[in-house]
């Protein structure tokens, strides 16, 4: 069965290989792309795939497409609401954009709760990074001091990222106690990055990058780091391809790619 998929944000760096993916999937048909800043133009001219399908300004089309699945990954100021639409139309939604907020991740989980569609938000689909954070949380249980460096290209907008306040998360339900951290000198705020659950998380934004993180741990006498590097954003693909075909098989709403491994 061809699973029909729909992308928001199809024109953006990762929406667009989003739907260079799903046009080389044999099992998953491109059906609607919803991007407002390339609306009116041909997928193909955008992307390099897809040929004369329009790109739509508004979630509309996704449905008027019989959408099955629809790729999600527009941006922070938009996801909520995209979400919680698509939710409320029955159609299942992978998401990736991060930044969303606290409400609408809520008001999505009720929505999938007692709606017909499913919900998977991955704050990273890197394989290797889902990798990364339950290798953290496992060390976390025998080295409770650790902090957490992420590391992206300029044009990613919301810091910390996603991954890295994830990876977080999942530290401070791993360990038993949190140890006191040194916070250094009050002359320089921000200086020691933000605090996360207990774990110190530092951002770096620089051309050139793509997306890695770096988890450091520290003991007596010994430190243990755990590293992953994205080189290229095709490394996000084999885990958005498992979510569209997975998806529809989850229970309400699911967040962490590493549910699906």
């Amino acid at each position: 069965m061809t699973i029909r998929v729909g992308v928001v944000g199809a024109g953006g760096r990762m929406g667009s290989e989003v739907c260079r993916a799903v046009d080389d999937a044999d099992d998953l048909e491109l059906v609607a792309a919803v991007d407002p800043s390339h609306a009116g133009r041909a997928l193909g001219e955008v992307t390099g795939v897809g040929g004369d399908l329009e790109v739509a300004a508004d979630l509309e089309a996704v449905t008027g497409a019989g959408s099955d699945v629809v790729v999600e990954f527009s941006g922070p100021s938009s996801v909520g609401a995209n979400l919680r639409w698509l939710l409320e139309h029955g159609v299942h939604a992978v998401v990736g954009a991060t930044g969303m907020a606290a409400e609408d991740l809520e008001a999505a989980r009720s929505l999938a709760a007692e709606g017909e569609a499913n919900a998977l938000i991955a704050p990273n689909f890197a394989i290797g990074a889902v990798l990364l954070m339950q290798f953290a949380a496992q060390a976390a249980e025998h080295l409770p001091h650790v902090e957490v460096i992420e590391l992206h290209h300029d044009r990613k907008v919301d810091a910390p990222s996603g991954t890295a306040l994830r990876t977080a998360e999942l530290i401070a339900d791993a360990r038993a106690q949190a140890p006191e951290v040194p916070l250094g000198d009050d002359d320089h705020p921000g200086a020691r990055g933000t605090d996360h659950d207990g774990v110190r998380v530092h951002s770096v934004r620089l051309p050139g990058l793509v997306a890695h993180q770096e988890v450091i741990f520290g003991g007596v006498g010994q430190t243990l780091t755990i590293r992953h590097d994205s080189l290229d954003r095709t490394s996000f693909m084999p885990g958005v391809l498992l979510a569209c075909r997975q998806v529809g098989g989850l229970d309400g709403l699911v967040v962490g790619l590493e549910h699906l491994l």
